[in-house]
């Protein structure tokens, strides 16, 4: 039987009971679109950093996008000994190839013909950015925060990922001292590809849950 329930709802966001989860999330969100937009313009105002050293570094983070994150799969797709390193202490495993990671944790769960995972934060927009860059928009929106928990198959299926029947869905809530990803199952009939060219079929989507892998023939067009 599917079972489609949560998985990792432990949280270490202070916030005030009686207040809805999806509205503390905005709420958060924005006190730190803000805090950061603030400190920005001081940073430039007082000459310490030039909006074009800041435009740089956003430019890095969002370069960052997919790539280390591919580079962890393709590695655990060729080499059994890392795969089982990642799945034990995915922080630790990523820093064992050069890939050093800011969060506290990181969680790597893995998807199974039985098992299909995704990830998300309940209450505002915990993600592994030093892994993939800034989060999607959609990722941030408080309709997929409430929805993928009560209704993961059908969010899903919005997505255009229609989980069989026979599939468990895991989701696991990201918070402030760890995050998730997903390492998907590889596509068949990628046997004789290289690291580089597996790390190519892997997307953003993919590691957070909410689509497959690319297939080759897609990677290479």
């Amino acid at each position: 039987m599917p079972h489609d329930a949560p998985h990792g709802h432990d949280h270490d966001h202070d916030h005030d009971p009686h207040a809805p989860a999806a509205d503390l999330g905005d709420a958060r969100s924005r006190w730190y679109e803000v805090a950061s937009d603030v400190m920005r313009d001081m940073l430039v105002e007082r000459q310490v950093l030039t909006a074009r050293e800041v435009s740089r570094q956003i430019e890095l983070m969002e370069s960052k996008s997919i790539q280390l994150g591919g580079r962890l799969v393709a590695r655990a797709w060729t080499d059994p000994d890392f795969r089982t390193r990642l799945l034990e202490d995915g922080k630790a495993a990523a820093a064992s190839i050069g890939i050093p990671m800011t969060e506290a944790a990181l969680k790597v769960v893995e998807d199974t013909p039985a098992v299909h995972n995704v990830i998300v934060c309940t209450l505002c927009s915990c993600y592994p950015r030093s892994l993939l860059g800034q989060p999607p928009a959609w990722y941030r929106n408080k309709a997929y925060r409430s929805r993928v928990v009560r209704e993961p198959r059908q969010v899903l299926a919005e997505f255009g990922t229609r989980v069989p029947d026979d599939v468990e869905i895991h989701v696991h809530d990201s918070n402030a001292d760890l995050r998730f990803i997903v390492l998907p199952m590889r596509p068949a009939g990628t046997e004789r590809l290289d690291e580089a060219a597996l790390a190519a079929l892997v997307t953003r989507d993919c590691l957070i849950g909410v689509a497959p892998p690319r297939l080759p023939d897609v990677a290479a067009a």
